[in-house]
């Protein structure tokens, strides 16, 4: 009978141990919170095999889509729309000790550093942005045709623009390579952000973006709507319509809202997959593993 205690005792402890080891690692780790930011036209039922990913992989992480400003309503401006999501966001900032994490889709991205310059307080680590115009755009996209379909690209600018187009999301990204004059004197979101006009935020603003710890831009060649393509990581067109890549851009040259300084500090990171549509890059496994899954720990 004693040698048969001892037998189950051990068989049980050798159940028990690896659990409760499981337990205590799961504890420990403590994944960060994600906050994910949908695009233009899309609402947060669209990331459930984000959510799926991130869980498989991280798991036990609290993973917040925010619902808002969903379908037509994202054609919010953008400013609106950043004082929406921060205070939709904020609340789970305070509640993570050890800061959150962001991964902001198409228009979203470009919500997100909103967001991220102009909240002195954030605690965001890493901030994954996900095929984001985040120089701008500049095509004629299906979701250009469908918002003006009497419109190319080539004529925008005398609606977007103006004090109207100001309001209409699209426009405060609009970024016409040939006037840009027009571009840096009227837009009322990118052109600040930037710090491409004189801006009393922009010392202010620039603080506070270079306290993310990881900026990682995602984006390919593939994408059929990011125009062009390496507007998701800086780059974009000169006025002969010849792309620019980010290291050559006046706005990383003169470090003008921390690229150069993130970049130097190791913590600007690129990530280019080929093959990808726009609408599939929150759904791809392979750009989850690749582009996102190690800095979400």
């Amino acid at each position: 009978l004693k040698r048969l205690w001892r037998r189950s005792r051990s068989g049980a402890s050798g159940l028990l141990y690896p659990l409760l080891g499981a337990c205590l690692w799961a504890a420990v780790v403590g994944y960060k919170p994600v906050v994910i930011v949908h695009g233009l036209f899309d609402s947060s039922g669209d990331f459930k095999n984000l959510q799926r990913f991130i869980n498989e992989s991280h798991p036990g992480t609290n993973v917040t889509v925010i619902d808002l400003f969903d379908r037509s309503e994202s054609l919010e401006p953008l400013w609106k729309q950043v004082e929406g999501f921060k205070a939709a966001i904020y609340p789970i900032m305070q509640n993570a000790a050890d800061g959150v994490h962001f991964i902001c889709y198409s228009q979203g991205g470009l919500v997100c550093r909103g967001i991220v310059s102009t909240l002195s307080d954030h605690n965001v680590q890493s901030f994954i942005s996900l095929s984001s115009p985040q120089a701008g755009q500049y095509g004629d996209t299906d979701y250009l045709k469908y918002l003006f379909p009497q419109v190319m690209k080539s004529n925008l600018y005398h609606l977007c623009y103006t004090g109207i187009g100001q309001r209409i999301s699209i426009c405060n990204y609009w970024n016409d390579p040939h006037h840009q004059d027009l571009y840096v004197n009227n837009s009322d979101y990118l052109a600040l952000l930037n710090s491409e006009r004189k801006n009393p935020n922009s010392t202010e603003w620039k603080k506070n973006f270079l306290k993310i710890k990881k900026l990682v831009l995602v984006g390919g060649p593939d994408d059929g709507v990011i125009t062009p393509w390496q507007s998701s990581q800086f780059g974009f067109y000169d006025d002969n319509e010849t792309v620019v890549d980010m290291q050559h851009q006046d706005l990383y040259l003169g470090d003008r809202f921390g690229l150069k300084t993130l970049a130097a500090r190791g913590d600007l990171l690129l990530c280019t997959v080929a093959g990808v549509e726009h609408v599939y890059w929150h759904s791809n496994e392979t750009v989850f593993h690749t582009c996102m899954e190690k800095w979400l720990d």
